[in-house]
């Protein structure tokens, strides 16, 4: 089990047949010309796509036709598209109300909707979102969550994750049916904190358990700081397919240097993925320190590590911004990654760990891009204004930004875009 132009004015994913389908369909039928864009090794090329994915890829000029639907990314670098690991949905945009928070099933869903738009919109066509299920809510934002990814079928891919909060004990016993209720719903990643049980490892059994009952991927949260409970997690969990992700495992950057090595190593063997959270924490988690997880250690031993966003303006992170290329440029600026390592971590490994299918700009793989303006991964990653995305083969979000300056002798000497003024002004 896997998470799994121009074109005119978007329309609402609820338009064709009332539940998505009909603008599903119509996204697939879609046959694209990206023209003139530019690709990583330097070439100039025209892409079409369709049904999809890429039907062809070749020099500019020789996939023209006047059928086709025609986006010109003349400027721009084009890209696989990224992908959101590690979201927070029914949580985000929470950070600036008054009292306390709702989650009433209206309130969760358009919060998780507008979470995700506001994740496409930065260029990631497929989110992970981890869903906290017992308490006082229930399932309630588990199924509101669920009603987001039917409400955004053909813009975006919306998985869930279903996070309890306990599974031990006498109080564990209804986190664990309610879990497996969860499952029974739609969602397709088991999750959870070990780490907030009071019995981790027992926790860590249930959760294994159930998964393999359900052929479901583990996404687990933990700060990764006690490295006895990480040896026993790599332990348990080697050869559970779909695999098992945990994360954001900050803690390991305050272990001694010889302990966290080994820690990896373990983690490496037993095919244990890390999602790291460079731009903050997630309010699943206690705030111990806003240290990003060892991505450099962890990758030498082996580890495939993908970066996520995390909290979306919610408590874990009052700004967040819930944008992939700030995450992989925070890795290259400060986590010692080059700039394209940074990228494959929001990209290919980040589709990877959600159990995506590969992303390449070559014929035959699926069509989800994402087209920034620049002519390299590091400028891309540095002034990543404009970005034009594709889902599914559809133009499905577009950010436009104009830099201009005033009339002046230097902007004049240098041909830099300059801004008109009808009327004098300072």
């Amino acid at each position: 089990m896997s998470d799994s132009q121009p074109q005119q004015p978007f329309q609402s994913p609820r338009s064709g047949n009332g539940n998505g389908h009909g603008n599903a369909a119509a996204a697939e039928a879609t046959t694209l010309l990206l023209a003139g864009a530019r690709l990583t090794d330097g070439r100039t090329v025209d892409v079409r796509c369709g049904a999809g994915r890429i039907q062809a890829v070749g020099t500019t000029g020789s996939l023209a036709s006047p059928a086709l639907s025609r986006v010109d990314l003349s400027g721009y670098l084009l890209l696989p598209a990224p992908a959101e690991p590690h979201a927070h949905g029914d949580t985000a945009l929470t950070a600036d109300g008054e009292g306390p928070v709702s989650y009433t099933p209206d309130e969760v869903q358009r919060r998780a909707t507008e979470a995700a738009l506001l994740q496409l919109g930065h260029g990631a066509t497929a989110v992970r979102s981890h869903v906290r299920i017992g308490d006082v809510h229930g399932l309630g934002p588990m199924e509101a969550v669920l009603q987001a990814r039917r409400s955004l079928r053909g813009l975006a891919d919306l998985t869930a994750v279903a996070v309890p909060r306990l599974l031990t004990g006498v109080a564990g016993a209804d986190g664990l049916a309610m879990l497996r209720d969860a499952v029974k719903m739609g969602a397709s990643v088991i999750g959870g904190c070990p780490d907030l049980d009071p019995d981790p490892t027992g926790f860590l059994e249930a959760v294994l358990e159930l998964a393999a009952e359900h052929g479901c991927p583990v996404d687990l949260h933990t700060d990764g700081d006690d490295p006895a409970r990480l040896s026993r997690l790599a332990v348990m969990a080697g050869g559970l397919r779909p695999g098992v992700t945990i994360g954001p495992c900050g803690g390991l950057s305050r272990l001694p240097l010889d302990a966290a090595s080994r820690a990896a190593d373990q983690l490496a063997a037993a095919g244990v993925r890390v999602t790291c959270l460079p731009q903050g924490d997630c309010a699943a988690l206690e705030r111990r320190g806003l240290r990003t997880a060892p991505v450099r250690l962890l990758r030498a031993a082996g580890v495939r590590v993908a970066a996520g966003s995390g909290a979306l303006r919610d408590a874990g992170n009052p700004v967040g911004r819930g944008d992939p290329l700030e995450a992989a440029y925070l890795l290259a600026s400060q986590g010692g990654l080059r700039a394209g390592e940074a990228y494959e971590s929001v990209s290919a490994c980040a589709r990877e760990a959600m159990g995506l299918p590969e992303v390449r700009v070559e014929a035959g793989f699926p069509a989800e891009l994402l087209a920034v303006r620049g002519e390299r991964i590091a400028g891309v990653l540095s002034l990543a204004y404009s970005r034009i995305v594709i889902h599914r083969g559809r133009v499905v979000a577009r950010t436009s930004a104009v830099r201009e300056y005033c009339d002046s002798a230097v902007a004049v000497a240098l041909d830099l875009p300059r801004q008109g003024r009808t009327e004098p002004g300072p």
